[in-house]
This record gives C-alpha cells, sequence and structure tokens, in this order.
C-alpha cells in the first residue's frame, strides 16, 4: 500500500473517530439543549435511556474507528467491516424515515445521514483495496520448496 494511500485512510479513520466520539458524547450529556436548538424538543423521548444507548453506541464505534487508524488497516479488515455497517445502518434509517416524512429534523439527513453515506463510500473503497492489495500480495508470493511442498512445483 502507498504511503499517500494509507495516510488518506488512516486520516479518514481519524475522522470518523472524532465524529463518532463527539457525536456521542453531545447526546448522551447535551441531547437536551441540542433538541431545543433545533427546536424538536417536543420529540424527546419521555424515557431517555433510548438516547443514552445510541449515545453510548456511538461513542464506541468512535474508539473502533480511533483502533482502526492506529492499527494494522490489514489485520483490522473486519473492523473495518462493521464500521462499514455501522454508517450504512444510520444512512438507511435517516433516509427512510427522509422518505417517510417522519422525521424530527432535516438535520439527521442532511448532515448526519450524508456524512455517514460519505464514511461508508469511502470506507468500501479502503475495505475493497485492502483485499485486491491482500490478494495480490498473495498471488506474488514465490512457492518454495520443501516439505509443504516436496515436488517443488
Amino acid at each position: 500500500m502507498s504511503s499517500s494511500r494509507e495516510r488518506w485512510y488512516r486520516s479518514l479513520f481519524w475522522i470518523a473517530a472524532v465524529y463518532d466520539i463527539v457525536l456521542g458524547i453531545t447526546f448522551l450529556f447535551f441531547y437536551t439543549p441540542v433538541f431545543e436548538f433545533l427546536e424538536i424538543e417536543d420529540t424527546l423521548p419521555t424515557h431517555t435511556s433510548f438516547l443514552s444507548l445510541i449515545a453510548m453506541f456511538l461513542f464506541v464505534i468512535g474508539v473502533a474507528y480511533a483502533l482502526i487508524a492506529v492499527g494494522d488497516l490489514e489485520r483490522n479488515r473486519d473492523l473495518i467491516t462493521v464500521g462499514i455497517l455501522y454508517k450504512l445502518a444510520y444512512f438507511s434509517v435517516a433516509l427512510w424515515y427522509l422518505i417517510s416524512g417522519v422525521y424530527p429534523h432535516i438535520i439527521f439527513f442532511a448532515v448526519f445521514g450524508v456524512a455517514d453515506a460519505f464514511f461508508a463510500v469511502t470506507m468500501i473503497e479502503c475495505r475493497l483495496y485492502i483485499e485486491r492489495h491482500r490478494s495480490d500480495r498473495f498471488a506474488n508470493r514465490p512457492t518454495g520448496t520443501g516439505a509443504a511442498n516436496p515436488a517443488g512445483t
């Protein structure tokens, strides 16, 4: 993998990490002021435990993106796949509610949904690149001789 491409992918995962950690903390501790700012405080549930749970999921996936950013991208490809699924899940739900006309505020699709779609597409490209790079590396590996290949072919 080229160093510039690796830097791009690591930057992508750092940005995703910060984005989700900040959103997680914001919606865990400051959901009331956020909903008031958006003028949708009437949509706050009576029991906010669901918001707390979603906020913690955001925080945890943000930590996972940070781990991907600092780790071995090839070895973390399964975590990348989980990250893609998280981004696609949010985008899909936000799009469904947008189409249905049942969303509390357009920001949940226009900002968060579009951002997650961008992250999903770029993470998919990363995952595919890693898989191609990995396949090329194994395809070009010389075959050895010895016990594992006694015929030398």
